[in-house]
């Protein structure tokens, strides 16, 4: 490909920004123009054309007698989700909440070279939200809905609005080993059993024949694919491509690239289409 543009991330001038111009759009962006941007990056070549979001996630968790905040002496430990446990989760996880969003605020302003107007931090109770320029990255604490005596710490990067970004080896280390899993919301919902029959129906002889799983009602399922470590999850309003460890940005998209191709390899209309 012959890049055509240049467009600025941060104070270093990259190559080819008009190849596209958001891989993981927030709101309104057209999914067509999610799927140049990932073109760019080198993942995919044709538009998405039922995806209206996408995002990398990552994060973790612990329990909630864990955090900073926790006095063994005078508190006790959640068993509802409330919003008053949910307030008391935002007090306890200040600290650590923003000592981390604090930080990722310095380092992505020192690599990528922000100056102040071009970088912001917003931190509110149990959450903040880094926005730049060329892409919004979210922190979030919570409460587990079936264990409430712990907590979920859920990160997430998406309103990219530059391709190259992902290429770039500043961005990457930036965001070493946060994510693992690329989640696609979908604009219009796909039918469960409609992917499941897809799966089901394909040649098992094949050697890179789709293998699915799925509960007794449908509610969603689990592709895998032979020789490719990240699996599938779809529950009809998303699909998520899970890896086996938190990865960089890059290695997120690579990931991506093995697993579309298997869907397209499929030859299944409905397969082929999930990822475009």
């Amino acid at each position: 490909m012959v890049w055509g543009s240049f467009k600025k991330i941060g104070s270093s001038v990259l190559p080819g920004a008009g190849a596209g111009e958001a891989i993981l759009n927030q709101g309104g962006l057209r999914a067509w123009r999610v799927a140049q941007s990932f073109h760019a990056a080198g993942a995919v070549q044709d538009p998405f054309s039922k995806i209206s979001q996408v995002r990398l996630a990552g994060g973790g968790g612990g329990a909630v007698k864990a955090l900073g905040g926790f006095d063994k002496s005078r508190h006790s430990v959640p068993d509802a989700v409330n919003a008053a446990t949910t307030g008391f989760l935002a007090r306890l996880c200040a600290a650590e909440l923003a000592e981390e969003a604090e930080g990722m605020f310095q380092r992505a302003r020192s690599a990528l070279g922000y100056k102040r107007a071009g970088i912001t931090l917003e931190v509110g109770p149990g959450s903040a939200t880094l926005t730049t320029k060329d892409f919004c990255w979210e922190l979030g604490y919570a409460l587990e809905e079936r264990d409430p005596s712990r907590y979920t710490l859920a990160r997430s990067l998406h309103g990219l609005h530059s391709a190259e970004l992902v290429r770039l080896e500043a961005f990457n280390t930036l965001f070493a080993g946060q994510f693992d899993a690329v989640v696609f919301e979908l604009a219009r919902g796909v039918r469960v059993e409609a992917v499941i029959d897809a799966v089901e129906a394909l040649d098992r002889e094949v050697e890179t024949a789709l293998a699915v799983a799925y509960p007794s009602d449908c509610s969603r399922c689990e592709l895998t694919v032979p020789g490719v470590a990240a699996r599938v999850e779809c529950d009809g309003a998303t699909l998520a491509l899970r890896l086996s460890r938190a990865a960089a940005p890059d290695e997120c998209l690579r990931e991506f690239d093995a697993v579309r191709s298997a869907f397209r390899l499929s030859r299944d209309a409905v397969l082929a289409g999930l990822l475009g």
